[in-house]
């Protein structure tokens, strides 16, 4: 009962235009066409270990409503809502104070609204790993590590404490080292490993030397901690964020927070948890896991994953596709489109906008949108 989810769902997803947008942003969508949408798909993944009752969404709040009317089993106070968006540190340490007006001894997840995770059940079994460590080691600050399936440039690495693991490679039929197995020993937990730094992302040439080293993992963005634990690593990495929260410490879990949050959350430094605090702490443990997990942050990662016809076309909509290779053609649900002679494309219909570019140019999306603005 001490065990509490964060999930943050307060981002626009601007790199999925025209399908996520400022009034529906991604993590409402079934992009993957599921039958769900991302945030429900997070609740579900961890409602087996935290209960109802102890889930909190930070947003924006114009989103609480969709928020509601996604996870409905949620009661309106357990959707916190932030005035302005100020990174994930100020976002955690926002429902960090709400948690501890409820649950002085909590052990926190923190985790994004719009991940995929294809085996739960193994997933289940890392975040119980994860929260067993804390038991025994309250001022831990643990990530979730990916074991690389591929030389990504597109995510942040963790380079694993050599002492902890001991790390072999296995060759890939393809001739390219692209495959991690971790052995873990000297460890009272099998699969807790210590941190030994957290590196940005790649280019492709080092994101290469980091998957044949064996020792780096995908930063998932994942946290495990305990209360305690997060709040003295605020305390002595951040404290002039904290020093914005303490002003309303009372004011959490009464009829108060809301006004005190849209009057003071804009102090708060705009920074991630990762340079805030993970970059920072020496005491930062990580669990190298393996449940089908992709950050589907990208029109390329969707790619990666949607279903394919004989030309490997990613379609959806009613579509006509004459001649089409390797091309996602995406048409909102009441409309028609003819798409024909494309190869590496992508193609996007939403709400009277249109995409047509190629995929290698899709991370300039956000870039581009900012000229219809």
């Amino acid at each position: 009962m001490n065990n509490y989810c964060i999930i943050m769902a307060g981002g626009i997803g601007s790199r999925f235009w025209p399908l996520s947008k400022d009034n529906f942003p991604k993590q409402f969508l079934d992009i993957l066409g599921t039958g769900k949408s991302f945030i429900r798909s997070t609740y579900e993944r961890f409602s087996p270990v935290i209960p109802d009752e102890n889930f909190l969404v930070v947003t924006n709040k114009a989103y609480k409503h969709l928020v509601l009317e996604h996870l409905p089993m949620l009661k309106p106070d357990q959707v916190l809502c932030e005035p302005a968006r100020r990174n994930t540190a100020p976002c955690i340490a926002y429902a960090a104070y709400h948690i501890q007006s409820r649950c002085k001894e909590a052990n926190i997840v923190v985790t994004p609204a719009d991940h995929l995770v294809t085996n739960e059940v193994e997933f289940q079994r890392i975040i119980r790993i994860g929260f067993d460590f804390l038991a025994n080691n309250q001022n831990a600050l643990m990530t979730i590590g990916i074991k690389p399936s591929r030389p990504e440039t597109g995510y942040g690495y963790i380079q694993c404490g050599m002492q902890n693991a001991e790390c072999r490679m296995a060759q890939s039929e393809v001739g390219l080292r692209s495959h991690s197995e971790f052995r873990i020993h000297n460890s009272e937990f099998s699969g807790v490993v210590k941190v030994e730094r957290f590196k940005e992302k790649p280019d492709y040439e080092t994101a290469v030397k980091f998957v044949q080293e064996g020792n780096y993992l995908w930063n998932s963005g994942i946290f495990l901690w305990t209360l305690d634990g997060i709040m003295q690593a605020f305390n002595q990495y951040l404290p002039d964020m904290i020093e914005v929260f303490e002003k309303g410490k009372n004011d959490f879990g009464t009829a108060n927070e809301q006004a005190f949050i849209d009057a003071h959350f804009i102090e708060s430094p705009n920074i991630s948890i990762d340079y805030g605090v993970m970059e920072k702490s020496p005491n930062t443990y990580t669990i190298p896991a393996d449940f089908g997990w992709s950050d589907i942050g990208t029109w390329g990662s969707l790619f990666t994953h949607a279903k394919k016809d004989e030309n490997g076309n990613a379609k959806r909509g009613n579509v006509v596709s004459i001649d089409n290779k390797n091309t996602i053609i995406n048409i909102e649900e009441g409309t028609e489109a003819v798409v024909e002679g494309l190869e590496d494309y992508l193609v996007a219909y939403r709400d009277h906008s249109l995409l047509v570019c190629k995929l290698r140019d899709e991370q300039q999306i956000k870039v581009w949108i900012e000229g219809l603005k």
